[in-house]
């Protein structure tokens, strides 16, 4: 099971945007697009991370950086 992470970019904290939580897990997530899925090269597209909200389960998307994760105390 993921372990829980609170997440910051630069000296800021991740807040859910939905429910405010600041507790998170983290997914690669492909951000595919219909020209590379028709070629069949789905596998060369872009990735983001992905910080799904450990309360409500909402995706928020990271294509930088600049994000820093810390292991949250469970």
């Amino acid at each position: 099971m993921a372990k829980p992470l609170h997440a910051q970019v630069g000296d800021r904290a991740v807040r859910c945007l939905v429910c405010g939580g600041d507790t998170f897990r983290e997914r690669e997530v492909k951000l595919n697009s219909t020209g590379m899925e028709f070629f069949d090269l789905a596998w060369a597209n872009e990735s983001a991370r992905g910080l799904i909200c450990w309360s409500c389960g909402y995706v928020h998307l990271f294509v930088n950086d600049d994000l820093k994760l810390h292991r949250a105390r469970e």
